[in-house]
């Protein structure tokens, strides 16, 4: 019987997009590579735990749930997260950005100093731009004065992500107007917090990170994994917790934050696709595959 492996999710190197696993193994992947796994027959998927610790009383979670986890480990991971403005007393130094994600999609959000650009890729960012550095609560007030003063939104939903980047505008200058624009309406503002330092529009486009170039629009995006359920094909891009892998049925979107919490095998088949997948009204990007 084929060992089992429990996905711990996608992440973000300076070489590119790798699939993480339980136990410290790593899967770097690269475009045209096979991707096939499928779900433990007769398994169910169990929650990940919180903050590096296993849930207590392996509690089973849905199948369509991108946290994998139960109420009260997703409470705990809650309560130690700057993302869900939990966390007020952070002494590390804090960078705002704006992000953009496709014609009229820039949201602007903030992220530790010392996390680089990472949490740009974990996002999907096809183009962003640094906006300013300095504490904590001066980088949360400069995200609300964006807000509201120019209607900057700090989340843009991943289905909006997914169904236009098959369809980006094809040069770097197309791309970065957007940031570019908005960057010096907001650096114009007058209520910029003292302690917040501004920085210069300096844009960085990850559309050859992503492998994003001459993209094939994908035809849905899978919903969830179940038991028996299986996908394979090649991976021919991969954005945010994303991949697109070209399947038998065609390209399809696989969010690699569905894989958690299941027990995953090797398949020997190709271009499969056994598990649920939603239908996009217009073509856009999906995915398959073990690694």
């Amino acid at each position: 019987m084929a060992q089992a492996w429990r996905c711990s999710g996608l992440r973000w190197s300076a070489d590119g997009p790798v699939l993480a696993w339980d136990g410290g193994r790593r899967s770097a992947l690269t475009w045209g590579k096979r991707v096939a796994f499928g779900v433990a027959g007769g398994g169910v998927r169990t929650c990940v735990g919180a903050r590096g610790h296993m849930c207590p009383v392996r509690a089973v979670v849905p199948g369509r749930s991108t946290g994998a986890r139960c109420e009260e480990c997703a409470r705990l991971d809650r309560a130690h997260s700057v993302a869900a403005d939990t966390i007020a007393d952070d002494p590390r130094p804090y960078r705002v950005y704006l992000a953009w994600f496709g014609p009229g999609m820039t949201k602007v959000g903030i992220t530790a100093l010392e996390r680089g650009s990472a949490r740009l890729l974990e996002q999907g960012a096809v183009c962003f731009s640094w906006l300013g550095a300095g504490p904590l609560m001066a980088a949360r007030r400069t995200e609300e004065l964006l807000r509201a003063a120019l209607r900057v939104p700090d989340r843009i939903p991943y289905a909006d992500k997914r169904a236009v980047r098959s369809a980006l505008p094809a040069s770097v200058a197309e791309r970065a107007a957007e940031v570019a624009d908005l960057h010096a309406r907001a650096v114009a503002l007058d209520a910029w917090p003292e302690s917040l330092t501004r920085a210069p529009c300096q844009p960085v486009d990850h559309a050859g990170v992503f492998g994003l170039a001459a993209l094939s629009p994908a035809f849905g995006a899978v919903t969830e994994l179940v038991a028996g359920g299986s996908v394979s094909g090649r991976l021919v891009a991969a954005a945010g917790p994303d991949l697109h892998v070209a399947t038998g049925a065609g390209v399809v979107v696989v969010d690699t934050r569905l894989m958690t919490g299941w027990e995953l095998v090797p398949t020997g088949g190709d271009g499969e696709l056994s598990v649920p997948v939603r239908e996009f009204e217009e073509e856009v990007g999906v995915q398959d595959g073990l690694f």
